[in-house]
């Protein structure tokens, strides 16, 4: 893990007010993900329309975006869609839970949770 990664995994994620308003343009296809939010790759091009893909831009746009980049990448329903496939910092998964239960009425869990739940299936 990079020093940057360490540094930002407990820095409080920035949600626009409007990231769930209607009629707010979300992109859509193929897309470049600016340099701030993946610094690490030399083309980071995605297609949205391709699951996997989608999740790996959520993960950096929730992680490493601005609130323009939330506005503009991540489309709250398919976040809610995406969410048990998302592995995210503790952080920017709580402030997102605590916002979806507010905003939407939704209850999430970590992704840590879902994972201690499943191994105590397995050994109890």
């Amino acid at each position: 893990m990079s020093d940057a990664r360490v540094l930002r995994r407990d820095v409080l994620p920035e949600i626009p007010d409007d990231a769930d308003t209607p009629g707010v343009p979300k992109a859509r296809g193929v897309v470049t993900l600016p340099r701030r939010v993946n610094w690490s790759e030399q083309n980071p091009t995605y297609d949205l329309g391709d699951r996997r893909q989608r999740a790996l831009v959520y993960e950096q746009v929730l992680s490493e975006g601005t609130a323009a980049d939330v506005r503009r990448f991540i489309d709250v329903d398919q976040l809610i869609d995406l969410w048990d496939d998302l592995v995210l910092p503790r952080a920017v998964s709580h402030a997102w839970i605590t916002w979806l239960a507010e905003h939407r009425d939704v209850t999430l869990r970590d992704w840590r949770d879902r994972a201690r739940r499943q191994a105590s299936k397995t050994t109890g």
